[in-house]
C-alpha cells in the first residue's frame, strides 16, 4: 500500500527547547511572530517567559491570550483582525491542543478569509498558510505534529473537523518541562487522548507502516506511565515520556487518522462541553468492544504494545486484557460518568441521532476497522450513557 506521510519541519525535543524558539523562527525568516496563547498560560508565567526569549533575540511580537478551551469560531475572529492589521509573518501557538488548533485556523482565516466551515472536510486544504511554531503544554493532542484542526460552529454546536497541508505546523517545541504544572485531571484527560490516538492510529483502515510503527511506541511511551503522572505530577522521566508519546501518536494519527472513537467523541464535546479527552474516554471502553471483530489481531498487538499481554497471549486473551484494562484505567484516573459529569440524560438521549449523523459526517467512523452504520452510533451512545 501507498501512504502519505506529512510532517512538521522542524522538532526540536527535550528539557530547555523552548530556548531554541528565536532559532526556529530565523530557520523560517521569520522575526515578528503572533503569539497566540490563553489566559492560564499567561498566569502561569509561560507567555512571559516566551516573550522574554524572543525580547532577548531582538525580535518583536504581538499577544493573543484569548484562545478558549474548546475553541469556536467566533472567539478567534479578534485574532484574525490582529493578524490582518499587523506586520506578523508567523503565528507562535503556546499551550494546549485548543491553543494550537486555534493558533492553525487563526493562520489559515488571517491570511486566505472566508468562515471555519469553507474549509471543513471532505475540503483538503492545501494552500500554504502563515507558518506556526506549536509549542505544547499538555502531553495530550498532539496537534503539534498534525494537519488538522477542530473549531466549533458556535451556531450548531458541531465540532468541524478541517485538515490538509495549511493546518500542518512548520515547526513543534516540544519542551516536557512545560507539562510540569498541569493539573492531575488534564494529566488523566490529555493522556488518554494521546493513548487513544495511538490506538486508533493503528487499527485505522488508512494505517500503513510508517504511522503503524509511530503509533506502536507512542502506546508503549504512554501506557506505562500514564498512572505515574497521574500521581506524582513530578516525575520527570514519565512525563518526558508521556510528551514523547503524544507527539508520535499525533504524528500517527495525522498520518493515519482516528476513528470511530473520536468521530463519536466530537460531538459530546460540542454539545455538553466535555473536554475532548474525558469524552473519549468515557467512550473508548465500549468503543473498542463494538470494534474488535473488524481488527482482533490489530488490538491484540495494541495490549502487547501497552505491556499488559504478552507474546504467549492469545489474540482473544490479548483483547480480553485490553478491554479490562481501558476500564480499569478509567476507574484509577477517576473518569466520570456522563451522568455524574452533569449530562442530562433527556437532552442526551433527545441529541442522539444527531450527535451520531455529525459523528458520520466527520468522516472518522468510516476509518474504524468495524464500520458502523448510523443507527449503530445511536445505539453505541445509549450503551455509554448505560455502562456502569
Amino acid at each position: 500500500m501507498t501512504q502519505r506521510v506529512v510532517l512538521p519541519r522542524i522538532l526540536e525535543t527535550g528539557p530547555g527547547t523552548l530556548q531554541r524558539l528565536p532559532d526556529i523562527l530565523s530557520t523560517l525568516a521569520c522575526r515578528n511572530p503572533l503569539i497566540v496563547t490563553d489566559q492560564v498560560m499567561m498566569s502561569l508565567g509561560y507567555a512571559d517567559r516566551l516573550t522574554d526569549i524572543l525580547k532577548t533575540a531582538g525580535m518583536t511580537w504581538g499577544l493573543f491570550a484569548d484562545t478558549e478551551p474548546e475553541p469556536t469560531e467566533s472567539s478567534l475572529l479578534p485574532a484574525v483582525e490582529q493578524l490582518r492589521q499587523g506586520s506578523f509573518d508567523a503565528v507562535v501557538a503556546l499551550g494546549g491542543g485548543s491553543a494550537i488548533d486555534s493558533a492553525k485556523a487563526i493562520s489559515v482565516l488571517g491570511l486566505h478569509g472566508g468562515r471555519m466551515a469553507d474549509y471543513k472536510v471532505p475540503r483538503d486544504v492545501s494552500e500554504p498558510a502563515l507558518p506556526v511554531v506549536a509549542i505544547p503544554t499538555t502531553a495530550g493532542t498532539g496537534s503539534e505534529a498534525t494537519r488538522f484542526t477542530i473549531i466549533t460552529d458556535g451556531d450548531s454546536d458541531e465540532k468541524m473537523l478541517c485538515m490538509g497541508l495549511a493546518f500542518m505546523p512548520y515547526a513543534a517545541i516540544v519542551d516536557y518541562e512545560l507539562t510540569l504544572s498541569v493539573p492531575a485531571r488534564v494529566t488523566a484527560d490529555t493522556g488518554i487522548d494521546a493513548l487513544t490516538h495511538g490506538i486508533e492510529a493503528y487499527v485505522s483502515r488508512k494505517a500503513g507502516p510508517f504511522s503503524d510503527q509511530q503509533a506502536l511506541a507512542a502506546i508503549a511511551l504512554i501506557a506505562p506511565n500514564l498512572r505515574r503522572v497521574y500521581h506524582n505530577p513530578e516525575d520527570r522521566e514519565a512525563r518526558e515520556a508521556m510528551m514523547m508519546g503524544s507527539t508520535l501518536a499525533g504524528i500517527a494519527f495525522s498520518n493515519a487518522s482516528v476513528a470511530l472513537v473520536h468521530g463519536m467523541s466530537r460531538p459530546i464535546g460540542a454539545h455538553f462541553h466535555v473536554p475532548h479527552g474525558l469524552s473519549n474516554a468515557m467512550l473508548l471502553p465500549a468503543i473498542t468492544r463494538f470494534s474488535l471483530p473488524g481488527a482482533p489481531d490489530r488490538y491484540a498487538r495494541c495490549a502487547r504494545a501497552m505491556g499488559i499481554a504478552g507474546a504467549e497471549d492469545s489474540d482473544d486473551a490479548a483483547n480480553d486484557k485490553l478491554l479490562a484494562e481501558l476500564r480499569a484505567l478509567n476507574r484509577e484516573l477517576e473518569v466520570p460518568s456522563m451522568a455524574a459529569f452533569g449530562i442530562d440524560e433527556a437532552r442526551f438521549m433527545e441529541l442522539r441521532e444527531l450527535m451520531a449523523e455529525q459523528a458520520q459526517a466527520s468522516g472518522s467512523p468510516g476509518n474504524n476497522p468495524r464500520v458502523p452504520s448510523q443507527a449503530e452510533m445511536v445505539e453505541l451512545y445509549e450503551q455509554v450513557w448505560n455502562q456502569e
